[in-house]
């Protein structure tokens, strides 16, 4: 069968962080047979080349090129896309992972949308990666429709045709930013290019050793001299106008005015510091125009004059004003409704602390000269900021934690103005209700809540928190799904987070009171702290001394909105004489049946069902559960010894 697709991995010195990739690559759902792995090892010098040669001996999908040392990454892709027989390349570096379905939905959607460049959606562990790109698919992007310049690294699946045809390559060399002029190239030069944002397909990993390449500090003069390349790739395939200016504003932006900015800025040594911004001036002055820095925020187009003007000492003195603004988010009411969770909030910017203020009668005026100083700087971005609040929007994305996955929730948002001070200023408020949908989000893991804030010139996130502990809302854990999911605060910061596949005493059920259940023949009904949507059907398990058994039951949204009803119909005669603890499963339809048990029992005889006490363990069972635990401890502790020299 033809391979779909060439997986094109640069090798160099990895050590274990190449394990996370080669697994992802195993476990890829797209067939065996219709996709291959090529690792171009550049003159690895640990224990890699034996380990990819010892991998490819066994998985007839790996294969191996060793060469000499080339200094970076662009050389081994070249090797890596001349000796694919794909349909499509995928890159990839091998300190990153794919996710497990990556391949698969990257190619479908792909030949679906006629694409020559597919990029899938980016998760960053320990790194930033685009987000507004991700907001959702785009079958048919470009440079002027959607934020793809946002999305330069290589990590893209590309039609292996399509490079031939118009003869792109990576440069090579000991260089930076070769995926820049490979990446806008294609771009420009693709009759489609795809963005597929519902399936998190590439996870970025920052190594505990800090030794990715794009995390070392690198030479100015050589850095913005291969920049100066991109930009010439943009010239090359654009007319001078609004198109242009709009990707030139993102190497202003990213690679310019953010290095500038803030405490990025200030943590770096100042003999540093003066030589990244002096190199920074000269693109400025020579390659952009007037028309690229007006498109900017207003933060960045003062940082972009400044650094124009070479005022280097007033750039430090509006990075330390800014290095105090941060966005601050404070939780409202949380209730589940309908089976989803409708999350408040209110978010706004504080500066050291205390919130920000701003003229309450701003009017928008162009920054038509280098402000004379930062204290000049300053108040024209409070009154454009303040000027530009109908643009300004609020977020609320729900992060994965263990990946770093992030998915954007609806959000209904107002913004006010709140009067501060002696009436001549006013705070910028936004107030939004977010609505999640767990059956929406991939299953498991715990969710932390961020709050996403375009104000002025600033986007900024924040966990939603902290939430003070004597008011916090409480709304419980909700069966939506075939998933359980609890919303908590967490401990001791209080910020809002939501877990899935809860169970155990963490569902609540342990604050039924056991007058709460009434039982009618054979039927028993209790009232849980769950929230259902509609009637849910469930498990029971029933346990005695000698034997267990499971039966049906459902859920039913309580009458009064709070929380639901359980109800059981329970054969008399399926219960010998005796005393049954009672456990749930509120999703026996998820991919583990799991039991938590009720703080009641029920007790059946001559026919009737009684409810009862949970019976405690006799001094039998208390003695063997305690000689377990000790056992347990004392197995622990030689095996610890054992493993540390017994010291």
């Amino acid at each position: 069968m033809p391979v779909k697709v060439s997986v094109i991995v640069p090798v160099y010195n990895p050590g274990i962080y190449i394990e996370d990739c080669i697994s992802s690559l195993q476990r890829q759902s797209l067939p065996p047979d219709e996709f291959e792995v090529i690792f171009v090892d550049d003159g690895s010098t640990d224990g890699t080349p034996a380990r990819l040669d010892a991998l490819a001996a066994e998985d007839p999908r790996m294969k191996v090129i060793h060469q000499e040392n080339s200094g970076w990454s662009g050389k081994p892709r070249n090797v890596g896309i001349e000796a694919s027989r794909g349909e499509f390349v995928m890159f990839v570096d091998n300190d990153d992972y794919l996710g497990d379905e990556a391949l698969e939905r990257m190619y479908d959607y792909g030949v679906a949308n006629g694409a020559d460049v597919i990029v899938g959606k980016m998760a960053g562990k320990g790194r930033g990666v685009p987000v507004e790109l991700f907001r959702r698919n785009h079958p048919r992007a470009t440079v002027e429709n959607a934020p793809l310049i946002d999305s330069l690294t290589p990590h893209k699946m590309i039609r292996r045709a399509f490079l031939d045809r118009i003869g792109l390559r990576f440069p090579e060399g000991r260089r930076r930013l070769e995926d820049h002029v490979f990446i806008a190239e294609a771009y420009l030069r693709a009759e489609n290019v795809s963005v597929l944002s519902d399936y998190v397909c590439y996870y970025h990993l920052r190594r505990d050793d800090s030794s990715n390449a794009g995390f070392e500090r690198f030479d100015p003069v050589g850095y913005f001299k291969n920049l100066r390349e991109a930009l010439d790739v943009v010239e090359r395939y654009t007319e001078p106008g609004p198109v242009r200016d709009r990707l030139f504003r993102r190497w202003l932006r990213v690679e310019m005015v953010e290095r500038l900015r803030a405490r990025r800025f200030l943590r770096l040594p100042d003999d540093y510091r003066r030589e990244l911004f002096a190199e920074i001036h000269q693109v400025v002055v020579e390659r952009f125009g007037p028309g690229v820095a007006a498109g900017l925020q207003p933060t960045q187009q003062v940082v972009a004059a400044l650094t124009a003007a070479d005022r280097y000492d007033d750039v430090v003195a509006f990075a330390e004003w800014e290095a105090a603004v941060a966005p601050k988010a404070a939780p409202g009411d949380i209730e589940w409704r309908d089976g989803s969770l409708r999350i408040g909030f209110t978010a706004e910017y504080v500066s050291a602390g205390e919130p920000m203020v701003f003229p309450a009668d701003a009017e928008a005026a162009p920054l038509t000269d280098v402000p004379k100083d930062v204290t000049e700087a300053v108040r024209w971005v409070t009154s454009e900021t303040a000027a530009r609040f109908g643009q300004a929007t609020a977020d609320l994305l729900l992060r994965e934690r263990s990946s770093a996955a992030q998915y954007f929730q609806p959000v209904e948002f107002t913004r006010e103005t709140v009067p501060a001070g002696d009436g001549g200023q006013v705070r910028l408020v936004l107030r939004g209700t977010a609505t999640v949908d767990p059956a929406a989000l991939p299953a498991g893991g715990v969710w932390d809540a961020l709050v996403r804030v375009k104000l002025g010139g600033w986007t900024k996130e924040c966990r939603l928190g902290p939430a003070p502990r004597e008011d916090r809302p409480a709304p419980g854990a909700g069966v939506v799904g075939d998933r359980t999911a609890l919303p908590y605060w967490t401990q001791p910061h209080g910020n809002l987070s939501l877990e899935f596949g809860t169970r155990g005493k963490r569902l609540g059920l342990g604050r039924v009171r056991r007058t709460d259940v009434t039982v009618s023949g054979r039927r028993f009904q209790v009232p849980l702290p769950l929230h259902v949507p509609a009637q849910t059907e469930v498990r029971l398990r029933l346990v005695s001394a000698s034997r267990f058994f499971d039966a049906a039951g459902v859920l039913s949204p309580a009458p009064d909105g709070a929380g639901s009803v359980l109800e059981a119909d329970l054969s008399v005669e399926d219960l010998s004489h005796g005393v049954w603890r009672v456990a749930l499963c509120p999703t026996p339809g998820g991919e583990q049946a799991r039991f938590t048990g009720l703080p009641f029992a029920l007790r059946a005889s001559d026919g009737r069902l009684r409810v009862v006490e949970v019976p405690r363990p006799g001094v039998a069972l208390r003695l063997a559960r305690r000689a377990r635990r000790v056992l347990g401890r004392a197995r622990r502790t030689v095996s610890s010894r054992i493993r540390t020299g017994g010291k």
